[in-house]
């Protein structure tokens, strides 16, 4: 896969279809590399006629890892951003936001369709949200706005990603990836125990270990300034997926994430969690291309 410099970092980064369709933007969530987008959804929707890119966010990947920065105490930081505290971090998602559109730049991109997951979803909105000029259309998946009086995600949920490994050996990490999929993923659309081993031999296998990225990554998230207010000023087409059964991310996140935005669509997916699965894929590539191709003037 190639990798540019961009905002100061090395972004590793893949593409698919043709350079000259207009161009969708795939940022991950928290911790994820680039493979969890599925190559099956990526190659789908530039079959559709879209030239589709996903990226390794900063610290994830075979993309810039801060290491010099540390690892944040995330204990503290959840603690002094509830009391209403100033915390500072290594870095912002202001900072990974611009790394997407420095990503953009120096592929000659000016303006993309903005799809985000999870995390990746936060940090779409940002994009949406301040640099208009460079957002076709919004999609925000299984994300937040970050208010504060949201509900939070089931305790079983958040201990899964909490939970230390037994060790940094290949086997506890493959077992602690499938055992973390198996808690927050989708009901309806479960992955099999094949599927969740082999998703987590490939990524493992990609990348030396490197734990602390996801650490930055995650007190980015946590000390976010909630988005509902600027989300009002979002003017491009915009649509929210979220998943009736996501235990890390409820779905009244969801609801707040489309209330926010001036006419933005709901969609709610009976037995979605918080992953996408080989049986999944289908039902969101359908969902993402037909909004797309309506954000195109192409009907569904």
């Amino acid at each position: 896969m190639p990798q540019v410099r961009a905002n100061g970092i090395d972004v590793e980064y893949e593409s698919f279809g043709r350079e000259s369709d207009p161009v969708i933007l795939l940022i991950m969530g928290l911790g994820g590399q680039l493979t969890l987008w599925p190559e099956t959804f990526c190659r789908g929707l530039a079959a559709r006629g879209f030239r589709v890119i996903r990226f390794d966010n900063r610290d994830v990947g075979k993309s810039t890892h801060v290491i010099a920065a540390g690892a944040p105490d995330i204990a503290a930081l959840m603690a002094k951003t509830m009391a209403g505290g100033a915390a500072e971090t290594p870095y912002a998602l202001d900072d990974m936001a611009n790394d997407a559109l420095g990503l953009l730049d120096v592929l000659g991109v000016a303006r993309a369709h903005i799809v985000g997951a999870s995390m990746g979803g936060m940090i779409a909105q940002l994009i949406a949200a301040h640099h208009p000029a460079r957002t076709k259309s919004l999609v925000s998946i299984m994300s937040s706005t970050g208010r504060r009086d949201l509900p939070p995600g089931r305790p079983e949920a958040m201990a899964v990603l909490m939970t230390p490994l037994a060790s940094d050996s290949r086997e506890d990490r493959i077992a602690a990836a499938m055992r973390t999929w198996r808690v927050i993923g989708s009901p309806g659309y479960p992955a099999t125990d094949a599927e969740l081993r082999a998703d987590a031999e490939r990524d493992i296998d990609r990348v030396p270990y490197e734990p602390t990225g996801m650490t930055r990554q995650m007190a980015a998230a946590l000390v976010a300034p909630p988005r509902h207010d600027i989300l009002k000023s979002v003017t491009a087409p915009t649509l929210v997926i979220h998943g009736a059964d996501d235990p890390l991310v409820p779905i009244e996140a969801g609801r707040d994430t489309a209330a926010s935005i001036p006419g933005a669509e709901l969609i709610v997916v009976p037995g979605m969690g918080h992953d996408i699965t080989v049986a999944l894929t289908p039902v969101l590539q359908k969902h993402v291309g037909d909004f797309l191709g309506r954000a195109e003037g192409r009907g569904a």
